[in-house]
């Protein structure tokens, strides 16, 4: 079975994109990390944004505790890392787990795993473990692995009760990957607003009313002297997967942070219909959404979250 990979591309709408399952060549691997588009079987058509098809049978107890059960003997990890955008040095990898029927809505509390050398299977990294995640009713679980790399090459993360076959991703130069990282002053942009949008309509996609995340835009924010938390994503493409949980989740975090920390949003369309990207996906140089950038009060990115996330990894880097 291919590994699905689940993530979503400003470019259309509820897309699935997915790495090669491991073959006995590198370079097959190496040739199609970084490509455009691959085919899941029919069951793991699960879009992105969507996140409709799954297998409520889960596999966790009454209470979502793991308990004495083992992870599905055909269990696959669905990978939510974006697989062109790993650079050397901390790696976070986030997955859900899977099946053929669909993607589990339930499973334990915790995974446990290491990372391998790819080619050889030689245990680089050990004890690496990652908690359940949700963003709310409906939505599915995933669980965030970080570790770290520092050379570029090829590895696998090999999940203690999971697959035998390694799940493979690849770590790349620093200097192919031109999206802004940790550790990078965060570009400026003048986002659209609610007194300006620019040439962006809606200027939120959020249903039924915009987000509060447009008073002011990103290049203000940055001057203002207070932590940045800075999304693009697309609300109404994505209501029930990522970009609608995530965003609702950000909303309540800004509450409970008051005006301490500036939040600010742009859609990934400049158009109800989503036919045209938003001046603001192409400034930051995407071809992925949902993604987070969280900075620190001068600016400097401090974290960078792609994919999927919940308001805790937002909070945990603010702190």
């Amino acid at each position: 079975m291919s590994q699905p990979v689940i993530w979503c591309t400003p470019m259309r709408a509820n897309s699935v994109r997915s790495v090669t399952p491991r073959s006995t060549s590198r370079r097959d691997l190496l040739r199609t990390a970084g490509t455009a588009a691959f085919a899941l079987p029919t069951a793991l058509l699960i879009a992105a944004c969507g996140g409709d098809s799954t297998n409520d049978s889960g596999n966790g107890t009454a209470d979502g505790t793991n308990g004495d059960a083992t992870l599905p003997d055909d269990v696959v990890l669905a990978t939510r890392w974006v697989p062109t955008e790993l650079a050397p040095g901390l790696q976070r990898l986030p997955v859900s787990l899977a099946t053929a029927a669909g993607l589990l809505a339930e499973g334990p509390t915790r995974l446990t795993g290491k990372v391998v050398d790819y080619d050889t299977g030689e245990v680089l990294v050990d004890d690496l473990f990652a908690d359940r995640r949700t963003l709310g009713d409906g939505t599915i679980p995933f669980y965030v692995f970080r570790t770290a790399l520092t050379t570029a090459g090829v590895y696998g993360l090999v999940v203690d009760g999971g697959p035998s076959e390694p799940t493979a991703f690849q770590v790349r130069p620093a200097d192919e990957l031109p999206v802004a990282r940790v550790g990078e002053s965060l570009p400026g942009f003048d986002t659209p607003t609610t007194d300006d949008p620019r040439g962006v309509d809606p200027i939120c996609s959020r249903e039924p009313e915009p987000c509060p995340f447009h008073a002011v835009t990103l290049t203000e924010a940055l001057t203002l002297g207070k932590p940045v938390v800075y999304v693009v994503g697309t609300p109404a493409h994505c209501q029930t997967g990522v970009c609608g949980p995530v965003l609702e989740q950000m909303i309540a975090l800004s509450d409970e942070l008051g005006d301490s920390v500036l939040f600010v949003h742009a859609d990934v369309y400049a158009d109800d219909a989503a036919t045209v990207v938003a001046p603001a996906v192409e400034a930051a140089m995407l071809t992925f959404e949902p993604v987070v950038w969280i900075t620190d009060s001068t600016g400097t990115i401090v974290e960078r979250l792609d994919a999927v996330w919940d308001a805790n990894e937002i909070r945990e880097a603010l702190s």
